[in-house]
């Protein structure tokens, strides 16, 4: 078994999904995994697990698009844009009109 140490970071969301969707399918409905209603339901019931592994999808998600999130930060921290945009417009208003030889 590979170290979990030296294993990729990396999530695909859409792996896990495939792999809890038919559970969910076959259960139809689930409290929210941890809420008062979860804690009600006794620890075999089928909603119990689905609810786990809503929750385990939803993980999936937020740490698969993660990086993406990250860099679009990243740029939008990295240049002033707005400055940027209007040094652009003034630019191109400035035209210089060519005459017919």
């Amino acid at each position: 078994m590979t170290d979990p140490r030296l294993a990729s970071t990396a999530v695909d969301w859409f792996v896990v999904h495939t792999f809890v969707l038919p559970l969910l399918d076959e259960v139809g409905s689930w409290p929210v995994a941890g809420s008062p209603p979860w804690v009600a339901l006794a620890d075999d019931d089928p909603r119990k697990i689905a609810a786990l592994y809503d929750a385990a999808r939803h993980h999936a998600l937020r740490m698969d698009t993660e990086p993406r999130d990250q860099a679009a930060r990243d740029i939008s921290t990295a240049e002033d844009w707005r400055k940027l945009a209007a040094e652009l417009r003034d630019h191109q208003a400035i035209r210089i009109r060519r005459r017919a030889s």
